[in-house]
């Protein structure tokens, strides 16, 4: 057992494929890197104690937004036959929670890759999905799984639920902006809005879903040839098939619009919806400026920007 240990990850953002990849679509993914989650744990005399945003205290009275995590503890604590091991575990992070990006699961690959590291142990990248996984469905319920995965690599991820995660090569020379609406987004909600109109209305719904589907397939050509004309189409086309599939906002479609009025090639929104971030596309600096100044004067909380090196 280690005294000091730590781990890290980072923010994602969904570029196409929300929603859809729960039944079976492709989805991909992208790493905010300067985004960063660390866990680091110390041991300590007596006691497990977790300080982390939110929350200061003991690991069993930790509760409701953070059972999750409290779970995710105790049966990595299970697994390493050490229940009752005293230490202290820090949880630092700049990511925004609740927005879609990727909160819960990158503090859960933090988490576990801090937690094999204080005691000494390999962590094959199976075994560490299969455990983010354990987080994610205690906090969301039916995850598909790509938070986990795009979380834990510093690389463009094609995903399709059930099979191992695709890490791809990608020549993007745009801007990709990131706002975040202000407005929680419901990860959980939102699968259910999707699910009961599923139910209700099969053949259209599945048709939304299809056509998720296909325009993920097409933007990873998109992608690999730096064709961001096609891109933003791709995108705008995108959140017109997730509003009708009932995953938008009010606020989401103030932005979306912002966005695109100031010359934006593409907009939507990303993650689970109904509130969260959304995502716009610049061909340029000057353009990128522009549109980030139109989504503040629309009422983004924060925006952020990100280029990509050819991956």
């Amino acid at each position: 057992m280690e005294k000091l240990a730590s781990g890290s990850s980072h923010a994602k953002v969904i570029l196409l494929g929300e929603h859809a990849v729960v039944y079976g679509q492709p989805a991909i993914a992208l790493p905010l890197p300067d985004l960063a989650m660390t866990a680091t744990i110390e041991a300590r005399e007596a006691g497990q104690v977790v300080i982390a945003q939110g929350y200061q205290g003991p690991l069993a009275t930790m509760a409701e937004v953070y059972e999750g995590v409290r779970q995710l503890i105790l049966r990595l604590l299970r697994h390493f036959d050490a229940l009752d091991a005293p230490f202290t575990l820090r949880i630092q992070s700049n990511i925004p929670q609740e927005r879609g990006m990727g909160s819960s699961a990158a503090s859960a690959i933090a988490i576990i890759r801090a937690f094999f590291a204080f005691f000494d142990t390999p962590l094959p990248d199976e075994e560490l999905q299969r455990w983010a996984n354990v987080e994610e469905a205690i906090t969301h319920g039916s995850p598909s799984g790509i938070d986990a995965a795009t979380t834990a690599h510093d690389v463009p991820v094609w995903f399709v639920k059930g099979s191992a995660p695709e890490p791809m090569s990608m020549a993007l020379h745009g801007t990709l902006i990131i706002a975040d609406t202000g407005v929680h987004g419901q990860t959980g909600l939102a699968v259910s809005v999707v699910r009961e109109q599923l139910a209700n209305e099969p053949i259209e719904t599945q048709a939304h879903i299809d056509a998720l589907g296909a325009i993920a397939r097409d933007t990873r050509e998109d992608l690999a040839h730096d064709d961001i004309i096609a891109l933003g189409n791709h995108m705008n086309a995108a959140h017109q098939h997730l509003a009708a599939l009932g995953v938008s906002h009010p606020q989401l479609e103030a932005l979306v619009q912002a966005a695109r009025e100031a010359g934006a090639l593409g907009a939507k929104l990303t993650g689970g919806g109904v509130g969260g971030a959304m995502l716009a596309l610049a061909k340029d600096d000057t353009d990128a400026h522009r549109i980030m100044l139109a989504l503040e004067a629309a009422g983004a909380q924060e925006v952020w920007s990100q280029q990509y090196p050819q991956i």
